[in-house]
């Protein structure tokens, strides 16, 4: 039987630390394949994070990740690990050290990350599904460039013992599929959840996310909104931030780079690593982010959550874009790309402060190349956002 690195022409697998995992002879997921980003523990081996460095300065593992754990005991079969960006601490998925994988469905276009692999893999139909990580946007992004679902659950639902953290209180697993039921599928097997969903009691319209990402974006989705509508029925016009998203996103920016360098500052200074575009800045940002800098933006980030938490009481829903446009072309400037970022992540941060699940609904194209929608829920509302998505690909 050949290697899924034998059949891999998109560059979405790692070589470098190639595992397969044999699943369970029998679950939910019996006879499905998936990747798994290349932060998860696998026991027996290394895992590299992006880096060559930290992959030399590591030992390998010694259990394997409850993540990828649930899925092999669902049945499914783990026929290799996906490429990351460096440290995950990227959204556009071009790896200095390992290469960019392509994106099938946007060609001469970034696949997005940092779970650029897990995209790319998906997308070229590699495998069924994949297993990726969302911290400030790395499932949403590329789910939305690459023309699949993709979904951020709940913050601390999903275990992440065993996967090299960024900032762990954004972190969160992810995955993504090309099927609608499939990631439903997968979902409740990684959430544990067989209950029924809960029904879905009206639909809100992010109109200042819809302003951000500008007329040609807004209109380009009107389809999609009419299908999610025909769903879930009129969609109310709210202000998600009366201060402004950008605002928000510098609450974001600010808490997560105080939490990347607590995180690794001690081993980038220590070891020195030859970090790649983009990552080498972010983290010589961060590196400047004091604590005392921190602390008063983490009460104001409870303030955004309480807002959340009460615009999305009683199972509502919101609806807004995944990001202001389509995959910005490979090796587009730095300045150019920094720009697309900060407006992407001032969409992609509401989910992320207020610790809330969304999901990329691969739906709509611009310029022949995928535009997702998302739905944002309530703590704790992913299985719903799930069974929507699978009502509004069927309807």
């Amino acid at each position: 039987m050949t290697s899924i690195l034998d059949r891999d022409t998109v560059g979405a697998f790692c070589r470098h630390t190639h595992v397969e995992c044999a699943g369970s002879a029998r679950g939910p997921l019996a006879g499905y394949t998936f990747g798994a980003k290349d932060i998860y523990d696998i026991a027996g081996h290394h895992t590299g994070f992006g880096s060559p460095k930290w992959l030399a300065t590591h030992d390998a593992a010694t259990a394997t990740a409850p993540a990828v754990r649930r899925l092999l005991e669902a049945g499914a079969h783990m026929v290799g690990r996906t490429h990351t960006d460096e440290l995950t601490y990227s959204l556009n998925g071009e790896n200095a050290h390992y290469g960019t994988p392509i994106n099938v469905n946007a060609p001469g276009r970034i696949p997005g990350g940092s779970s650029s692999g897990s995209a790319a893999a998906v997308a070229a139909k590699l495998v069924n599904f994949a297993l990726g990580s969302d911290t400030g946007g790395s499932v949403r992004a590329p789910a939305s460039f690459c023309g699949i679902y993709g979904m951020r659950p709940t913050h601390g639902r999903i275990p992440l013992d065993g996967a090299c953290p960024l900032a762990r209180s954004f972190d969160t697993a992810g995955w993504f599929a090309r099927d609608a039921g499939l990631m439903e599928q997968v979902g409740r097997v990684l959430l544990r959840d067989d209950l029924p969903a809960p029904k879905p009691s009206r639909l809100l319209l992010a109109q200042d996310a819809f302003a951000l990402a500008g007329d040609e974006v807004t209109k380009a989705l009107q389809p999609a909104l009419e299908r999610v509508t025909a769903v879930l029925g009129k969609a109310h016009p709210v202000t998600v931030a009366s201060e402004g998203l950008p605002q928000w996103f510098q609450v974001f920016r600010t808490l997560q780079g105080a939490e990347v360098w607590a995180q690794h500052g001690e081993w980038v200074t220590r070891v020195k690593p030859d970090l790649g575009p983009g990552v080498r800045e972010r983290m010589l940002w961060a590196a400047t982010v004091q604590a005392k800098d921190a602390e008063p933006l983490k009460a104001k980030r409870e303030d955004i959550a309480h807002r959340m938490h009460e615009l999305l009481a009683d199972d509502a829903v919101l609806v807004l874009p995944t990001l202001p446009g389509i995959a910005p072309r490979l090796n587009t400037p730095l300045a150019e790309i920094d720009d697309f970022r900060a407006c992407a992540m001032s969409l992609l941060c509401i989910a992320g402060l207020a610790r809330l699940p969304q999901i990329n609904l691969p739906l709509e194209k611009l310029y022949g190349c995928p535009l997702g929608v998302s739905l944002i829920a309530a703590r704790n509302g992913d299985t719903m956002l799930l069974e929507i998505a699978r009502r509004v690909t069927v309807q």
